[in-house]
């Protein structure tokens, strides 16, 4: 393995659990609290009705609707009126928690920010960046990293070369310079190799049978810095 100069970290199954999706009801609560919406009744079955037919399409394609596409066209199969489709978005997932940091999760990312290593935060998710941002704040380790690369703000997601050639250009280092850490075994560990990178996946389930012999597997991110320090020396 290079020497690693910058980790890219996972956000849901790395560091925290899995936030509560929103049902077409809350869309739907969140929408009217803002000024020049119009939300008829019809609209929260039309928002989960649109969301089951784009979750069938987008597992056969390999890819997830972002949500802002989905709630426009729930909007246009029922008439709602959304003015601005960003601020909407913030709306919804400000209204419907994130989920929590793991604490131990956040002692490691704070310990490996102190020994020198640049952290970006490597994430698929429907979340806006500041809402995730917010989230990390709430767990004071938002100032250990330097880059957010999610989903949500780019369009794409992981496993998509371009997310990772995205992680690549927000680490400022080759890709063989980055750990990718994650409990995808095909989004963060399979893919991120293909792109160049080393990777760690986080599972606590047996070593998947495809998993190749370069990739290591700990339980819990908690345990990344004895990983990192038993097999080399961190770089400031």
């Amino acid at each position: 393995m290079a020497q690693v100069r910058v980790l890219a970290l996972d956000f849901v199954g790395t560091l925290a659990g899995r936030g509560p999706a929103p049902d077409g009801q809350l869309v739907a609560e969140a929408l009217r609290t803002l000024p020049g919406t119009v939300v008829p009744d019809t609209f929260p079955a039309r928002f989960d009705g649109v969301t089951r037919r784009f979750r069938l399409t987008d597992r056969a394609r390999g890819v997830r609707t972002p949500f802002a596409a989905r709630m426009r066209r729930a909007a246009q199969d029922c008439g709602a009126t959304i003015p601005d489709l960003r601020l909407a978005v913030e709306a919804v997932f400000t209204a419907v928690p994130d989920a929590r940091v793991d604490p131990r999760a956040a002692r490691a990312v704070r310990a490996l920010r102190a020994s020198g290593l640049p952290c970006v935060l490597a994430s698929n998710t429907d979340r806006p960046h500041a809402v995730r941002l917010q989230t990390l704040r709430a767990a004071a380790i938002a100032d250990c990293f330097d880059a957010l690369v999610l989903s949500s703000s780019l369009g794409i997601r992981k496993p998509d070369p371009r997310f990772y050639a995205a992680v690549t250009h927000a680490a400022g280092c080759p890709p063989e310079n980055i750990l990718f850490v994650g409990d995808n075994p095909d989004n963060d560990a399979i893919a991120p190799c293909a792109h160049g990178m080393s990777a760690v996946l986080i599972t606590e389930r047996p070593r998947p049978d495809t998993l190749p012999p370069g990739i290591a597997t700990l339980p819990h991110i908690g345990e990344l810095v004895g990983h990192l320090n038993r097999v080399q020396r961190p770089v400031s």
